[in-house]
């Protein structure tokens, strides 16, 4: 299905209009999740469930190294995920976007345009995807380093009781083991962005409590066995690949949004 939006109001507008002013403060907003990767764009929207479409299949990619590089294009997709849902979205939900750590403030802006021409959310908030992937999984509290191994990029992080505090991204992904890199450069990538995390000023105390209780591995990689025999070799300490790799992510972003919902001053 294509769809085809030139000049007209943002998606989400049209679908809901008309409707009553009085019945608009009575409804409460949709809580919605996206999470625009390298190779899906994965949307969630409360019981309306998940949906996902590939972000590379036409001539030109809509995102690269997790960064929208076609904005109408972005814009026709997630238009196009929405109408999968036979309950419509409308204006006004509340919309938690993953960001790629140390994501520059123009990449941000250029996400926040896409959504809230899709969307004309209420509220839009954004929340690192690491730290998404850490509440997804679980694993949110105390110390942890994990590291999200996409189709494109390589993000890892340091996290207290899950806030970020140290960070560090490479453009080297899954995606580049069938351009010719190995393996082993993509462990090694993640090695050495793991042990600047854990060198850095003011993280060092916590490396080794981190360490000891290993490594969570989400994205693609999370996949490959033999990314993470070479990672467990390299880094001497256990890798816990998550149980839904590809949609860690996106799982702790509903939950952020589901917790705006429940406390509307918060973020």
């Amino acid at each position: 299905m294509t769809t085809h939006l030139g000049a007209r109001r943002p998606a989400a507008a049209r679908r809901s209009a008309p409707h009553d002013p009085a019945s608009a403060v009575m409804t409460s907003p949709t809580p919605v999740a996206v999470d625009l990767g390298s190779a899906y764009l994965t949307l969630w929207a409360g019981e309306r469930g998940v949906t996902a479409a590939p972000t590379n299949e036409g001539r030109t990619p809509l995102i690269r190294r997790a960064r929208i590089i076609d904005g109408p294009g972005s814009v026709a997709l997630l238009s196009r995920l929405l109408l999968d849902y036979h309950d419509p979205v409308p204006a006004g939900a509340v919309v938690v976007a993953c960001r790629p750590v140390l994501a520059p403030p123009a990449d941000q802006q250029l996400t926040r345009q896409v959504l809230t021409q899709v969307f004309a959310p209420s509220r839009l908030l954004f929340i690192d995807t690491l730290r998404a992937a850490a509440i997804g999984a679980g694993a949110a509290t105390g110390r942890l380093l994990i590291a999200d191994i996409g189709a494109e990029l390589t993000e890892v992080a340091m996290l207290d009781d899950g806030h970020v505090v140290a960070a560090r991204r490479a453009d080297l992904g899954t995606r580049d083991l069938a351009r010719g890199a190995g393996v082993d450069m993509l462990a090694d990538t993640a090695v050495r962005a793991l042990r600047d995390v854990c060198q850095q000023a003011g993280t060092h105390r916590f490396a080794p409590r981190a360490l000891t209780r290993g490594l969570v591995l989400v994205g693609d990689g999370a996949t490959r066995p033999d990314l993470t025999t070479q990672l467990v070799s390299r880094l001497r300490t256990s890798v816990h690949p998550a149980a839904a790799p590809h949609t860690v992510a996106l799982t702790g972003a509903s939950l952020a949004a589901m917790a705006a919902m429940r406390h509307p001053t918060a973020g």
